[in-house]
């Protein structure tokens, strides 16, 4: 299996300028392909210029989030049939700071897996658990609540092209990433549980870890038997650093 890397952290970031040289360098170093598959998800505002960019090349895009309802009168929200027609792939559906600061609940999270599924793009399913849980040792029920959540609405089927992202929130800006061990035990659990259901399925989704990659450690956490690729967050805001994690997922 190909190992997948995201660049997901292209938050209130950055401008058109800078935005323009770092895609250009990536299109540059990994444009035809590579060891990896690699992929950008931006801001709303960026897609054209990513598009634009990026198209022709081996590298796809996609956004940060999108609406859960296909249309309708819901004025500021971005459907999935609008990012198709920016030519995205993907979406992330689930990431912690929409969780955390926006209010999105595990039910929200699935209606929004649902939609981008509806609507032609492959969603990013982010689950995670904070430091009070981790601490309180019930990482597994929360992970198993928030997947349990999406599987029950969009079934097994859902997930055919679907990703996962384990994204540990008290490793996301903080400096501190889970050791590779510590990783490898939750992508294990996350791939068990789905093979309770479709073994076969889960023998080839992909899970992503995405708590502080960093060229440094990369290696490491690729080598572990069920981390199948990277979420990757401030070392993507950098040219250099996410050319240097994709070489070592290679």
């Amino acid at each position: 299996m190909r190992r997948k890397l995201v660049a997901g952290n292209w938050k209130m970031y950055g401008g058109l300028a800078r935005n323009r040289d770092l895609l250009q360098s990536l299109a540059h170093a990994i444009g035809k392909g590579g060891k990896a598959d690699c992929a950008v998800c931006v801001p709303f505002p960026y897609l054209a210029q990513t598009q634009e960019l990026l198209k022709g090349t081996a590298i796809a895009w996609g956004a940060q989030t999108l609406s859960e309802h296909a249309q309708g009168a819901y004025t500021g929200e971005t459907s999935a049939a609008m990012l198709a027609d920016f030519g995205c792939r993907y979406v992330i559906v689930g990431h912690s700071e929409r969780r955390s600061l926006y209010g999105e609940s595990n039910e929200t999270v699935a209606a929004k897996f649902v939609a981008a599924v509806q609507g032609g793009l492959a969603p990013i399913l982010c689950l995670g658990e904070t430091l009070e849980q981790r601490e309180g040792n019930v990482t597994e029920q929360v992970i198993a609540a928030q997947l349990d959540a999406v599987t029950q609405v969009a079934g097994m089927n859902g997930f055919a092209s679907a990703v996962i992202a384990y994204e540990p929130v008290w490793a996301i800006g903080t400096g501190r990433t889970a050791t590779p061990q510590q990783a490898q035990e939750v992508h294990a659990f996350i791939r068990q549980r789905m093979a309770k259901s479709d073994a076969a399925l889960a023998q080839r989704l992909q899970i992503l870890y995405g708590g502080s990659v960093k060229p440094q450690n990369a290696s490491e956490l690729f080598g572990m038997a069920d981390i199948d690729g990277g979420l990757i967050g401030g070392a993507s805001l950098v040219a250099q650093d996410f050319l240097a994690i994709c070489q070592a997922a290679g």
